[in-house]
């Protein structure tokens, strides 16, 4: 027998602490080799420490919300013949996401956040081992013929429904009563929920109660886009909800975290790269049609499509054509990338993370839709690997959910231009030679002046603006 100390990890992106969020251990517990053994929440997303050792759990040597250097001990494990970390075989990085049980995240306005999604694949780091297969939620089929008009549900833990049982207890005296047709059996007081278990999924991320939800679907079930605008209207009510202070006059927080990595990013950058920012309104009126018509489309079924995956591809259009956007500068040399690795700026609970999607020029418009799909919901759910916060070249940031209009976008740190998506919404808009109403929106982009001049910086703007004007050019 002999105790081994296992030492705070830097997890892959030069970290040199980080805070202890949750323990999934205590002293005495029995441990396997890869078994997670606390949380950490560095300053870009929460990553899950597994076990090097197999044995048992000797001592703590820190507590939850203490910030701990990388290198310092933060647990001991007594083992019977210690398996060092060095001699385990390197595992490749977790899987990033499991795409059997996506969901998509209600949007805020009419346009959409850059959204994705993860159903929570463990991670497993570098040089940590491999841990058992990945096990599956899919559901095994059953030797029982299939029920064509009830798809296979997950069973709800025992406890009490909030929906009428099929055989509903006698009415109470003087209840209304419903006479049942002869030969017929008598229904339910309510219909059953039809719905696949992504759309289960979203409705449980997004707090929405499937039985109040009216279903569209061709064969009575609940569709994702039924689920997300019920959640809509019920944020409107929510939004307008006011808290009531209560005795304490004020809050002091320490400044940690994500919340720490952002403000020294954007002082960085604002201090660094002279920023200029450009505005233009756009009639985004075909790309509304040409989204709602990817929706219908059997190719696109069970994928979130929003008009900022048409922004996004309209961007890495404009990129090809205005190279130097997707420049990197340095005081000694500037490189021009034939690549782009796209970042989305993404509001999670944990405060403003870029993650970027690599090689995103490479993909097709499907490959793409989901890319952002899971890439948003990881960052949602604090799931975003340390890899996908690297090596971006050109950022998107989507403030078209929150309602406005425009802003001035911060250029993210290590790129050269970042372009930001405005709310879309009915405008008077001269169309023809006459006044309509059209669907417009505002495209604001900043540039680091150092690298990209006016000229460029306009004609990028102006072949974004083409692209969302009249989408079909894509196809060309």
């Amino acid at each position: 027998m002999s105790t081994e100390n296992f030492e705070l990890p830097d997890v892959g992106e030069g970290l040199t602490e980080a805070e202890i969020v949750s323990w999934h251990v205590k002293a005495g517990d029995s441990v396997e080799l890869n078994q997670t053994l606390c949380e950490i929440e560095t300053a870009k997303s929460i990553v899950e420490l597994p076990s090097p050792f197999e044995g048992r759990v000797v001592e703590l040597f820190a507590s939850e919300g203490q910030t701990v250097d990388v290198g310092k001990h933060i647990l001991s494990i007594e083992t019977a013949g210690s398996v060092s970390s060095s001699e385990v075989p390197a595992a490749p990085e977790a899987p990033a996401a499991d795409l059997e049980f996506d969901a998509a995240q209600a949007d805020a306005a009419s346009t959409v956040s850059s959204e994705g999604a993860e159903s929570g694949a463990n991670s497993v780091l570098v040089g940590y081992g491999l841990g058992d297969a990945p096990t599956t939620r899919r559901r095994k089929k059953s030797a029982a013929p299939a029920q064509p008009t009830r798809p296979a549900q997950i069973p709800a833990p025992a406890q009490p429904s909030h929906r009428p049982a099929a055989q509903a207890p006698a009415p109470a005296p003087g209840a209304a009563r419903t006479q049942a047709r002869p030969g017929s059996v008598p229904a339910a007081s309510a219909s059953p929920i039809i719905a696949k278990p992504p759309i289960r999924k979203l409705a449980k991320d997004l707090a929405v109660d499937l039985s109040q939800v009216e279903p569209t679907g061709l064969a009575g079930e609940t569709t994702r886009d039924d689920v997300i605008r019920h959640a809509q209207q019920a944020s409107v009510f929510k939004n307008l909800e006011t808290p009531i202070w209560g005795e304490v006059r004020e809050e002091k927080h320490p400044v940690k975290g994500v919340r720490k990595a952002t403000a020294n990013a954007m002082v960085s950058s604002m201090f660094t790269a002279p920023h200029v920012t450009l505005f233009t309104d756009v009639d985004a009126t075909r790309t509304m049609e040409f989204v709602k018509r990817l929706k219908a489309s059997p190719d696109f079924a069970g994928v979130k499509v929003s008009p900022l995956l048409i922004v996004a591809r309209a961007v890495m259009w404009a990129i090809r054509r205005n190279p130097m956007v997707n420049a990197a500068w340095t005081d000694e040399e500037y490189t021009v990338k034939h690549y782009v690795n796209l970042g989305l700026a993404a509001a999670t609970p944990r405060g403003l993370i870029v993650p970027n999607i690599k090689d995103a020029h490479a993909m097709t418009l499907h490959q793409l839709a989901q890319a952002i799909e899971q890439l948003t919901y990881r960052a949602r759910d604090g799931k975003t690997p340390p890899t996908e916060m690297r090596d971006g070249t050109f950022t998107i940031t989507n403030i078209g959910v929150f309602g406005m209009d425009t802003g001035t976008p911060v250029i993210n740190p290590g790129e050269v231009g970042i372009l930001a998506l405005g709310t879309i919404k009915l405008k008077p808009w001269v169309f023809e030679d006459e006044v309509r109403p059209r669907m417009v929106t505002t495209l604001g982009a900043s540039f680091d002046h150092r690298l990209v001049d006016g000229d460029v910086a306009s004609r990028f703007l102006a072949d974004v603006a083409t692209i969302v004007e009249e989408p079909a050019l894509l196809l060309d």
